[in-house]
Order: C-alpha cells, then sequence, then structure tokens
C-alpha cells in the first residue's frame, strides 16, 4: 500500500470496504469524492434472516444473501454459531459459482458442509439441515454441474400456494 494510505477497518480493526459491489460481491469502481463507509447490516431474527436471505438468492444475488446470513452468524449464540456459518458460507460457495470460480465454490461448500455436520438430523428454525448438507456435498464435488441449491427452510404445509 502506499505511502500515507490506510485501510479503511472498523473498531476492532477487522478491515471494511467503502466500495459499493454487484450482485456477486465484486467491488465496483470507486464513487468519486468521499462517502460514508458500508456498515454491516444488523442482525434480523432467524426466521427473518432465513426469509430474507431465501429471496435474495431466489433473484440472484447470492452475495447479499450472505451478508444476511453472516449478520446472524456474528450475534449468535455459541450453540449457533457453525449453524449460521454453514449458512453464509452456502451462500458464498453459490456467489463462487456465480463468478465462475469452481475452485472457490467447492472449497466454501465443502466448509459449510463440515459447519453444518454437528446440525444434522435436525431443523433448527425450520432449516432443511440434511438437505443443504446433502446439496453442499454434492456440489462440492461437481460445482460445475452443481443442480439449485435446496431451499434454506423446508416450506410448512401452510406456506405452500
Amino acid at each position: 500500500m502506499g505511502q500515507g494510505m490506510s485501510r479503511d477497518r472498523d473498531e476492532r480493526g477487522r478491515p471494511r470496504n467503502a466500495r459499493p459491489r454487484d450482485d456477486l460481491g465484486r467491488p465496483l469502481p470507486r464513487a468519486t469524492g468521499t462517502s460514508a463507509p458500508i456498515e454491516d447490516p444488523p442482525a434480523l431474527p432467524p426466521v427473518e434472516a432465513l426469509a430474507t436471505a431465501q429471496q435474495l438468492l431466489d433473484s440472484g444475488r447470492a452475495f447479499a444473501a450472505h451478508e444476511v446470513l453472516e449478520a446472524v452468524w456474528k450475534s449468535a449464540p455459541d450453540d449457533e454459531r457453525e449453524l449460521w456459518r454453514g449458512l453464509a458460507q452456502l451462500a458464498v460457495g453459490v456467489t463462487h459459482h456465480g463468478r465462475g470460480n469452481p475452485r472457490g465454490a467447492a472449497a466454501l461448500l465443502t466448509r459449510a458442509a463440515r459447519s453444518l455436520a454437528p446440525y444434522a438430523g435436525t431443523s433448527p428454525a425450520g432449516i432443511a439441515v440434511d438437505d443443504l448438507r446433502s446439496w453442499a456435498i454434492d456440489a462440492a464435488a461437481h460445482p460445475t454441474s452443481a443442480a439449485t441449491m435446496p431451499r434454506l427452510r423446508a416450506q410448512a404445509a401452510d406456506e405452500r400456494s
């Protein structure tokens, strides 16, 4: 980094990136002038976060879905952190797939399956853990032919139309 330039960091010293991003999370050109840094979104309640992330995934905005899921992961109780981390990793894996990066997709989907493993056989907040893990394992093994990711939550009978 050039002399006199400093990296944008939050109060904990973690890097921030104030640049706007496209639907696949790639940084767009910096705007002229100064603008306020983009803050992490606040954590939504789990069911709302899942619905929002699903809408974003359905509209091809996996990186934005990752941001929603990551916010919950960062604020989740210790016994739920790996679950939300795994969901965020799934969205990043889909992001890498959309960017044409099969190796990156496979790596993130493998991590996601590993993060979700402790929750196998359960469905906290209606999350389809087993379906998501199975898909992640298969998609990591065959990232260029990955079928559509299953829904984050199994639809309840009253949600189906």
